[in-house]
């Protein structure tokens, strides 16, 4: 099967998704809920730039919604015979993932862009040359990170896999200079927020303000490339070990 034939076919997972799995509780829920009441309880009462708001915001949202989908795809359908099915027909389950990693990026995606949009009209200066490519290499390193989320254990119950994500998420996000500004933190916290994916998004989109990244800006677009790759295809590599027990 040709590459092109594989991405051909990986879209239609991504419409099977959508219509399927967009609506789910869980992903309205942990998708555009939280990361507003989250985005909520950090505003108050703090007296932070626009441009510091701004960053946090589209950084929870960016993270948030295209880590909803993901991770409860595959048990999900697992409890459903529905991916039994899919490993049946002629597509490999590499097709099989990258769709469900395309129908978690075009999720955060949407929301994400809707609310750069209107917070934009804020009058925030942004520099969208750095912005645009940040947020999109962004939202393909968390969609690719669901694909190793969903991956082990191999259960047919969402909730297992949405427990352990939602674990990972949260670390993640308040290692990340979200909260605190990298600059401000420890010299080892500052060492352990170099593991997360989240903190070269949030360094990024303060280069497209106009306030000051900690790290250069390639090493940010670099990074969110590298996990990108990485969560992928370690994620493929551990669902292909672990197939044959999702049946048993």
């Amino acid at each position: 099967m040709s590459k092109f034939s594989q991405f051909s076919r990986s879209l239609a997972i991504v419409k099977k998704d959508m219509l399927i799995f967009y609506l789910k509780g869980p992903v309205i829920i942990m998708g555009l809920l939280f990361p507003f009441f989250l985005f909520g309880a950090f505003l108050i009462g703090r007296n932070l730039s626009h441009e510091y708001l701004f960053v946090a915001l589209i950084s929870m949202t960016a993270f948030f919604t295209s880590t909803a989908v993901g991770p409860t795809i595959i048990p999900w359908e697992t409890r459903g015979k529905t991916f039994e099915r899919l490993m049946s027909s002629p597509i490999s389950i590499t097709t099989v993932l990258l769709g469900d990693m395309q129908a978690s990026f075009y999720f955060g995606l949407f929301i994400t862009s809707a609310i750069s949009l209107i917070v934009i009209f804020l009058h925030i200066s942004l520099n969208l040359l750095i912005f645009i490519p940040a947020v999109i290499l962004a939202l393909l390193t968390f969609s690719a990170m669901t694909i190793l989320m969903s991956s082990y254990p191999p259960t047919d119950v969402p909730a297992d896999v949405m427990m352990l994500s939602s674990l990972v998420k949260f670390t993640l996000l308040f290692i990340s200079g979200i909260f605190v500004p990298l600059e401000k933190l420890p010299l080892y916290a500052r060492a352990v927020s170099a593991i997360s994916p989240l903190t070269y998004l949030v360094d990024a989109l303060r280069y497209s303000t106009n306030l000051s990244g900690y790290f250069p800006l390639w090493i940010d677009l670099l990074a969110l490339l590298l996990f990108a790759l990485i969560f992928f295809f370690s994620g493929v590599a551990v669902h292909k070990k672990v197939l044959e027990r999702r049946f048993t």
